[in-house]
């Protein structure tokens, strides 16, 4: 019988699956991979201002607006389980519960590999804490002393996906996927973001420079792949390989 793959995705906020890793989800659920996407929060009171500037606008109907927005994105991604933690966002803060919240999650997906955002973020500290949080639950995730009886977490990759203003975030890709044959699917599920329809064509463009990157990292003009979108990360962890 074969080990069905997994992957896990951690979003600060409702939205950042879909900028900045919706074409790796969409790529390996069309490969067989159960995708599972955790939002720590919806973005609604940080990353919502066209909704927030509609008339009679509150807290609880901008949450709502966010939560179908990214319920819809994840059904055009394929992804197989969207977790809603509504922790709040500006600042986000977790707790010990909230933690081993996400601890049990990364137990029960046991991911082939995982996806968070990058280690420095001085425009968004929602997202530095995200990554420093699913750093230290995956050290958790993997001790046999926490919660015995579950199943530990092994040694998964995590990789970090691109921050909106790369130049300043110390991000530095080692690793570009080429999500050609998926873009459409990802295309989909940006236009779900209504709430930011600012960054739909900024993030098209981003995909459309990484695919440049992706073919001259590939052989270049002397024979690399073909490639139209792609997206690009940093990887944490060492990689083990057979060959390159």
């Amino acid at each position: 019988m074969s080990v069905k793959k997994t992957a896990l995705v951690i979003s600060a906020h409702a939205a950042d699956f879909v900028w900045r890793c919706g074409g790796a989800i969409a790529l390996h659920a069309s490969m067989g991979y159960n995708v599972t996407v955790v939002c720590l929060s919806f973005g609604e009171r940080g990353e919502s201002a066209k909704l927030w500037k509609q008339p009679g606008m509150t807290l609880q109907k901008v949450k709502d607006a966010r939560r179908r927005e990214a319920e819809l994105a994840a059904e055009a991604l394929g992804v197989h389980q969207l977790h809603a933690f509504d922790l709040g966002d500006y600042p986000l803060e977790m707790t010990r519960d909230d933690k081993d919240r996400l601890v049990d999650v990364m137990r029960d997906v046991q991911p082939s590999f995982m996806l968070s955002h990058s280690q420095y973020d001085p425009y968004n500290t929602d997202h530095m804490l995200t990554t420093q949080i699913v750093l230290e639950c995956r050290s958790t995730a993997q001790a046999w002393g926490h919660n015995p009886g579950q199943k530990v977490l092994g040694a998964p990759q995590l990789y970090l996906f691109e921050p909106h203003q790369t130049e300043q975030m110390g991000w530095k890709p080692d690793t570009f996927l080429d999500i050609t044959p998926v873009w459409e699917k990802k295309r989909a599920a940006i236009e779900c973001m209504e709430g930011q329809e600012h960054l739909w064509e900024f993030y098209t463009r981003v995909a459309q420079n990484r695919a440049n990157h992706f073919t001259r990292n590939s052989g270049g003009q002397g024979g690399g792949r073909a490639c139209l979108y792609a997206e690009g990360f940093q990887s944490i962890f060492p990689r083990t390989v057979d060959e390159l």
